[in-house]
């Protein structure tokens, strides 16, 4: 069998939203409908299987949606299931999905604060300050970010652990204000956080190692260009070889809280507006 991907499952999902949305049909009618063995459905719609051309457009007819919808749903997903994806960076539901299927997610960050325990202001003020979107679509991204979270208050979340490169720390987004919150968010989570510290490794892009029960590890990387998922043997080697480095380099639990405290501290001691700058 064709091994799953992060997109894959993203394609079984969107396909099983679709029937639930647009029939009456619950799998096993779905089934029968098709002329289908029950299993069939099943593998398709939790993107196990790579469903053929002919297989997509009998499924979405069966949905009602039209010729041109059902080329479009093609386009989209031509690629499901190449071991290297490459995403537009505004689209969160591949990601999203991945996360909330992983039995363990390990992330670093080397710029900003992690997406999973961003504030909604720095959020924000991360987009604003971007200037790369129309400001009327930031508030929708926010919300996106903020409702990826919730899967940190599930009861049987996956297992955490977050690097923060110290640089991170450093770089000053929105206000004083903004900035302490975020602060105390990460001590909030020092759990699963670790900081690395100032110059103990140099990294240009914050990347992630996603592992899965019954499913083949996955690399993901972004930038402002674009998302990359990745799981071929090359790619999970080297970001496990990685993250294996980071925990060497990284402080424990009580060394990260203090010196998080730190820039707590030396921000309330010398206020941003007055001319001090963190970075």
């Amino acid at each position: 069998m064709t091994n799953s991907t992060a997109y894959s499952r993203d394609l079984g999902d969107e396909l099983r939203l679709i029937r639930e949305t647009s029939t009456a049909l619950h799998g096993r009618a779905m089934a029968n409908r098709l002329g289908w063995d029950p299993s069939k459905v099943s593998t398709i719609e939790h993107g196990k299987a790579q469903a053929s051309a002919g297989d997509i457009i009998q499924y979405l007819t069966v949905c009602g949606k039209d010729l041109e919808y059902i080329e479009a749903f093609q386009a989209r997903y031509r690629h499901a299931f190449d071991p290297h994806l490459a995403q537009m960076p505004d689209n969160l539901r591949t990601l999203m999905m991945a996360e909330s299927l992983a039995t363990k997610i390990t992330w670093v960050e080397t710029s900003t604060a992690p997406g999973l325990i961003q504030t909604a202001e720095y959020a924000e003020a991360l987009y604003r300050n971007a200037a790369l979107i129309p400001p009327e679509r930031i508030a929708p991204r926010v919300q996106v970010r903020m409702e990826r979270q919730t899967i940190l208050r599930r009861a049987r979340r996956p297992e955490i652990r977050i690097y923060v490169l110290e640089r991170a720390l450093r770089t000053y987004v929105g206000n004083d204000q903004i900035m302490e919150d975020q602060y105390l968010r990460m001590l909030f989570h020092t759990h699963i956080l670790r900081i690395v510290p100032e110059n103990a490794i140099t990294l240009l892009a914050g990347c992630a190692l996603l592992q899965f029960d019954k499913a083949p590890s996955l690399a993901f990387t972004d930038t402002d260009l674009a998302q990359v998922f990745a799981q071929d043997s090359a790619s999970i080697e080297l970001t496990t070889r990685l993250f294996q480095r980071l925990e060497a380099l990284a402080l424990d639990e009580e060394q990260s809280k203090s010196k998080l405290m730190e820039y707590v501290s030396r921000l309330r001691e010398e206020p941003h507006g007055s001319g001090t700058d963190l970075a």
